[in-house]
């Protein structure tokens, strides 16, 4: 976890867990596993399991020592909604958000049938946003999951965006981000299909973020898109009208 992020659009991570398994092509260059193996058998390492998966119960209350109103990923080095999770633990991370209700936490994960089976039973505050990975068209049916989640903003991460997503479903979708992969063997990322997402976003009045293109880092390509950034996030007026 980190008091402070690199990631373009949030402030910090949060990890009441770590470590993660391989669902879908959007994983085959996880940084996150690349990042943990590196610890794997270092004593005393926070990552001495490398990416095995690990509760942290000593993390759960950590965003409620943040004073400073912050936007949070919620484990970025894990998935709160891998199937090995417990659905008391995951009520235990849903109370501290609830609590902590002057951040902003962004709950992103690729298990989207968990997301929507579990959904009903969680108390999604306005300040807890609900986001899937969508990396290939294939996946498109995550975004069906997300809409049956009753969060004030729901987002649709593209990023590693490994191939087109050309007429996508975007109703009920408040914010989309796109990015090209990065990393050892990173598989590129066409313009033109970054381009679709950003067009499909303004027809319909979902806020786009170009997040990188990647490369051998996440900084490699840069981010303009067209001769400019794309930041932009969920607005008030956004949310009324979708």
């Amino acid at each position: 976890m980190s008091d402070k992020s690199a990631i373009e659009w949030t402030d910090s991570t949060w990890n009441p867990v770590t470590g993660c398994t391989q669902v879908s092509p959007g994983c085959d260059h996880c940084y996150a596993l690349t990042f943990a193996e590196r610890f794997r058998g270092v004593p005393n390492h926070p990552y001495e399991q490398g990416f095995d998966l690990k509760l942290h119960p000593n993390r759960l209350e950590l965003p409620l020592k943040w004073k400073k109103p912050r936007m949070i990923f919620v484990n970025s080095m894990s998935d709160l909604f891998h199937k090995d999770i417990p659905d008391e633990y995951i009520h235990s991370v849903f109370q501290t958000m609830v609590k902590a209700d002057w951040h902003i936490f962004q709950v992103l994960t690729k298990r989207s049938a968990r997301l929507a089976r579990l959904g009903p039973q969680l108390p999604w505050a306005p300040n807890i946003w609900a986001g899937v990975s969508v990396e290939q068209d294939f996946y498109r049916w995550r975004i069906d999951h997300l809409r049956q989640v009753p969060a004030t903003v729901r987002f649709v991460s593209a990023e590693p965006l490994l191939g087109p997503l050309d007429n996508l479903n975007l109703e009920g979708i408040h914010w989309l981000i796109s990015g090209g992969e990065s990393g050892y063997g990173h598989r590129p990322c066409d313009p033109d299909w970054v381009r679709s997402l950003r067009d499909q976003c303004s027809n319909t009045g979902v806020a786009f973020f170009h997040k990188q293109w990647g490369g051998r880092n996440p900084k490699s390509g840069g981010r303009l898109l067209d001769g400019r950034t794309w930041d932009e996030m969920p607005t008030p007026r956004m949310l009324v009208t979708s």
